[in-house]
């Protein structure tokens, strides 16, 4: 399902000719030196393709020929006239003793086999190399002309980094390697190759079966270029005496699609992706829709420029346009996301969504409300996922995040299906740890706990804001903790460290040994206050809020802990308005 949805993109991106789209055979890479030649084979300069500054420089990218199947971390396998420096001049640190600073012999040799191959693959698609003045430069240019690069001050560069490098003529602005005679040459070599047919499982059509699937490029926290979503490059993984792409058959064809489609809508620059936590979201719609360049923002922090925007008012349009709706705006269309992050070997698959427009767009605008809040002034109506779930990390460190609740948690939001219990205990855990109850936090909490009551199709028992009729037991211990710890800091202006600080962890987990000796606390603080009008009014939120506590538990359940941290946000953040509204 997920690779036929994949394929079916491209062939959508593909009709709606899609600019910059690699075609089959062909893929995108960033090549930040291009040699420029004369027709001789003489060097006639370096064109260095980088923009920006310092660290923040950007290789221009360049849809090149894919010659062979899978990677090369371990054979040798050259591009055709586009490559790394490794293979172009035979330059590479790899293998240097750390002692004696020289090159093990064996890494030696297989740089002399990079070298050579490189120039082999050329004659092997070109025998006749003055069939076309470009390949007839390139080659003389590494048989009688290479050593002149290094007059060029890019040279040291090239020769400590070892980037892709590619060749242009001079005078034209297409490199060699994309020369129509080179893709005829490349189109003629294909037609001999001999592959192996049969039932490809995604087109569901006889063809030429891939052997190893074309790598995904640059998915972010991979922590290289290439990474692979199906692949049998091992006998670790075959089956019943099948070898590599036997054991799950998919046509070139259909490898290059679904690959290509994702590399295109996680390319930089695209908005039809987004990172939540260690996976990286891409989405897409059956049809050409306006959600796929809205997703990222409903998703993402508000806009600088408008950080009260009304994501639920944009949600609305997708719900139920307007009779007549033109198709960017159909409720109906097919909509997918996925959800893919790297580990060592493979890609996985942290979530998977197949529905319609209209179906995520309710999902989304249920989210929101769920997550909705009374909130501190200087803080936006709408949290990003990032922020949620960052919420959660020791030191808010987004590399700390537990890795499959970013997945859980984006799951439950598409399908409309209760949030993870995971999302709430790191919630509960971050807070007590740090005695820190913000509002990321306490969202995440009130948004768990009345999604878990709906679905339970229970009575929901948390608000937006305070709300004083509640007579949960953790709802109303937070609320009086709140007023206890308002008290203390009457009493006692500029104090550094209150009873949260020293107290919310037991009183929130263990309320009966912690309350008796609060409520004795706070009799001595009242009894300092100074305006006694202002003791009595806190006395009487105190005495109306333990009407409601028949007794102080000697545990509170995980779900009541939440109660506790949002009765504790509500009181406070009321306090804090009422004290507003008096100014």
């Amino acid at each position: 399902m997920i690779l036929q949805a994949l394929t079916s993109y491209y062939e959508r991106m593909t009709q709606e000719q899609v600019p910059d789209l690699e075609p089959e055979g062909f893929k995108r890479v960033a090549i930040p030196f291009v040699i420029v030649l004369r027709k001789d084979g003489s060097l006639s300069g370096i064109d260095d393709t980088r923009t920006g500054e310092g660290r923040r420089t950007r290789a221009r990218t360049y849809i090149v020929p894919k010659i062979f199947e899978g990677s090369r971390t371990v054979n040798v396998k050259a591009n055709l006239l586009w490559d790394k420096a490794s293979y172009v001049f035979g330059l590479s640190q790899e293998g240097v003793d750390k002692r004696s600073g020289k090159k093990r012999d064996k890494f030696i040799k297989r740089l002399k086999d990079q070298k050579g191959k490189f120039l082999t693959t050329i004659f092997d698609y070109f025998p006749n190399q003055d069939a076309d003045d470009g390949v007839r430069a390139v080659v003389k240019f590494l048989k009688y002309h290479a050593d002149s690069i290094q007059d060029y001050k890019e040279w040291e560069e090239i020769n400590s980094k070892y980037p892709n490098l590619a060749f242009r003529l001079e005078g034209e602005q297409t490199l060699i390697c994309n020369r129509d005679p080179v893709k005829e040459a490349i189109a003629n070599k294909n037609k001999t190759v001999t592959s192996e047919k049969g039932l490809c499982l995604v087109t569901g059509k006889i063809d030429n079966l891939t052997r190893l699937e074309n790598p995904i490029k640059g998915l972010r926290g991979s922590g290289k270029g290439e990474s692979h979503l199906v692949s049998f490059n091992d006998s670790a993984y075959w089956s019943y005496g099948k070898t590599y792409g036997a054991n799950a058959p998919v046509s070139k064809y259909a490898s290059s699609a679904y690959v290509t489609a994702i590399n295109s809508m996680q390319r930089e620059g695209s908005r039809q992706w987004l990172k939540v936590g260690d996976a990286t979201t891409v989405f897409w719609a059956e049809k050409k829709h306006d959600i796929e360049n809205v997703l990222a923002d409903i998703f993402g922090e508000p806009p600088k420029d408008n950080p009260e925007q009304d994501y639920k008012e944009l949600i609305a349009m997708f719900r139920s346009p307007e009779t007549g709706a033109k198709p960017e705006l159909n409720p109906n269309t097919k909509f997918f996301v996925l959800g893919l992050s790297p580990n060592s070997a493979r890609i996985a698959v942290r979530f998977w969504y197949a529905g319609s427009v209209r179906e995520i767009a309710e999902n989304l605008y249920q989210h929101f409300d769920d997550i909705e809040i009374v909130r501190p002034k200087n803080q936006p109506k709408h949290l990003s996922l990032f922020r949620l779930l960052v919420s959660t990390a020791l030191e808010k460190d987004a590399k700390k995040i537990q890795p499959n609740l970013a997945g859980d948690f984006m799951r439950a939001i598409l399908v409309g299906t209760p949030y993870p219990d995971t999302l709430l205990s790191s919630a509960i855990r971050r807070i007590k740890a740090e005695r820190e109850v913000t509002y990321p936090r306490v969202s995440l909490i009130k948004a768990v706990l009345v999604r878990k009551a709906r679905y339970k199709k229970e009575k929901e028992e948390i608000d937006m804001s305070l709300d004083t009729s509640n007579t949960n037991t953790g709802y109303c211990l937070g609320r009086l903790f709140a007023v206890l710890e308002k008290v203390q800091e009457e009493v006692n202006p500029g104090i550094n460290a209150t009873i949260r600080d020293r107290f919310y962890g037991s009183a929130s987990c263990t309320p009966v040994t912690v309350f008796p000796h609060l409520m004795k606390l706070k009799n001595h603080h009242i009894a300092k206050l100074e305006n006694k009008g202002r003791a009595v009014n806190l006395e009487k939120i105190i005495g109306e809020i333990v009407d409601d506590i028949k007794d102080f538990p000697g545990h509170l359940s995980l779900d009541d802990q939440g109660r506790f941290a949002v009765g504790y946000y509500h009181q406070r953040q009321d306090f804090f308005k009422k004290k507003v509204a008096t100014e």
